[in-house]
């Protein structure tokens, strides 16, 4: 029978090691699992890798993260805000690592990944200093430069509910970068406010099929 449940964000995040890359949904707070970061945060790895749409806002979520120095590199499109104070201050000691990707570029990359792509061409960052090093290619009359896929060894995410098999759906604008991390990564954990049985969601407003998901834990908030 499978069964992707686990019986807590604690276990569900044990092997992740020091090192690892790990996307984390969410747009600014919409969609950020919590509960699976704060137990990342008692779990205790380090040095890793952040993929994520920002680098973390107020004192929760990736903010807490890295403020318990977890964290040695992020790689996002929005790193700067006006409470993104525990990013700054890392950033200004020279102790975390910025790799800027633009919105757009950020989304096509891990998607790449989820696909199977090699690489993709984007017009975007094209003669600016995001673009130096890089391949270029004039497509039909418009340049564009090579950007390679962004892959995890994990990807927490969070979603409305699920069911055993790792089905997900998603609350409004909570969904945000999560069906695409959940291709992206090697494992994708994904944190849900509660556990349906089979055959309980409707096929048609599956986002994520289970295939892509292995672990879903039940916190029981939305």
């Amino acid at each position: 029978m499978i069964d992707k449940t686990v019986s807590s964000c604690a276990a569900a995040v044990a092997d992740i090691h020091d090192g690892a890359t790990v996307m984390i949904g969410g747009f600014g707070r919409a969609g950020m699992p919590d509960e699976l970061i704060d137990a990342l945060i008692a779990h205790g790895a380090r040095e890793l890798t952040i993929v994520n749409n920002n680098a973390g806002n107020g004192d929760a979520g990736l903010a807490a993260l890295i403020a318990h120095k977890r964290v040695r590199k992020v790689v996002c499109s929005f790193p700067r805000q006006s409470d993104s104070h525990h990013f700054d201050a890392a950033y200004q000691a020279g102790s975390i690592e910025l790799e800027l990707v633009p919105q757009g570029n950020l989304a096509a990359r891990i998607h790449a990944a989820g696909s199977g792509l090699g690489a993709i061409f984007t017009p975007t960052g094209y003669g600016t200093e995001l673009a130096a090093g890089k391949e270029t290619r004039h497509i039909d009359g418009r340049n564009y430069v090579l950007e390679l896929p962004i892959r995890a060894d994990f990807a927490l995410i969070k979603a409305q509910q699920g069911d055993r098999w790792g089905n997900l759906v998603y609350r409004k604008t909570a969904r945000n970068f999560g069906p695409i991390m959940a291709m992206a990564a090697a494992t994708t954990i994904a944190q849900v406010a509660d556990v349906v049985e089979l055959g309980a969601l409707d096929p048609e407003h599956v986002v994520t099929p289970g295939i892509f998901v292995q672990r879903v834990v039940a916190v029981g908030v939305h």
